[in-house]
């Protein structure tokens, strides 16, 4: 059951892939990379301070060895967002599409070299080569979003008809393989050593935090980058989780997605409320 449903995150990804490239344009990926800036607070804060975050957590606190890998495997796995049609509602979706895709490119390199890193500090590094994650990436983000921009490009009356509707389905479906994961494995959970669910919350409030104070004098910008930085790339987790022996990696990546929309949902009705009031103010 769990490699049935450990498929049914990958592929519910996937799709949410497809429908931002439905919702985004050639110009649109170039956002970022005309703000370099922008660009530098990014990256710093996806993928220099949230590693490092995880990795004071796991030198601080006594943690089961599958919430270490759970912790080291979230914090280097950034790119594509968990929660993207709540991103794509927020300011200029210019920015978050940017965003996912340089990300992305970025953690063919990034997140084998963090695992190397931050892995050998707990036995043994995880072995996951550059060219595993261009593969990874080629089948499960760049595809869908090539064919979701070429329908966009082609077909664009439908695209935006049926995008927010995949995203939907899609997220719906996340939720649900991830919350059926937990519930068949719950004993994963108890049998952790100390409160896992409130080591994850720590990590994606931290997560929420670097990326709001990184994000710049852009209110829009400062709440999408806290959102990608809080959120992950579940494709590169569910890769490594499937390395790992057992399903104990894999349930806390479960934990993980669920724990993430509970922390993050508050926030963004804060920013959400915030923005209504400063624009009233105007």
């Amino acid at each position: 059951m769990t490699p049935t449903l450990l498929m049914a995150l990958k592929m519910s990804v996937g799709v949410i892939i497809l429908a931002i490239g439905m919702s985004s344009t050639l110009g649109d990926l170039t956002y970022l990379w005309r703000r370099p800036v922008l660009l530098l607070r990014s990256v710093l804060a996806m993928y220099v301070l949230v590693p490092l975050t995880a990795l004071v957590m796991m030198k601080t606190m006594t943690l089961a060895p599958g919430v270490e890998v759970a912790l080291l495997v979230f914090a280097v796995s950034a790119g594509a967002p968990l929660l993207p049609r709540k991103m794509m509602d927020i300011g200029d979706g210019g920015y978050t599409f940017s965003l996912v895709v340089t990300s992305t490119l970025l953690a063919i390199i990034l997140v084998p070299a963090w695992l190397m890193l931050l892995g050998s500090q707990f036995g043994d590094p995880l072995d996951l080569r550059p060219g595993q994650v261009a593969l990874v990436f080629a089948k499960t983000f760049f595809t869908p979003l090539a064919v979701g921009m070429l329908v966009s490009f082609f077909l664009p009356s439908f695209a935006r008809v049926v995008a927010n509707r995949l995203m939907m389905v899609a997220g719906l479906v996340l939720t649900l393989s991830a919350v059926a994961l937990l519930v068949l494995n719950w004993n994963i959970l108890l049998e952790a050593r100390g409160p896992a669910l409130l080591i994850l919350a720590l990590l994606i409030a931290a997560a929420l935090a670097i990326g709001h104070w990184l994000g710049g004098p852009n209110e829009d910008d400062r709440t999408a980058l806290a959102i990608a930085c809080s959120t992950r790339h579940i494709g590169i987790a569910v890769l490594v989780a499937t390395s790992v022996p057992g399903p104990r990696t894999a349930v806390l990546i479960s934990a993980y997605i669920v724990t993430a929309a509970i922390v993050s949902i508050p926030y963004l009705w804060w920013r959400r409320s915030h923005s209504a009031k400063t624009a009233s103010q105007q």
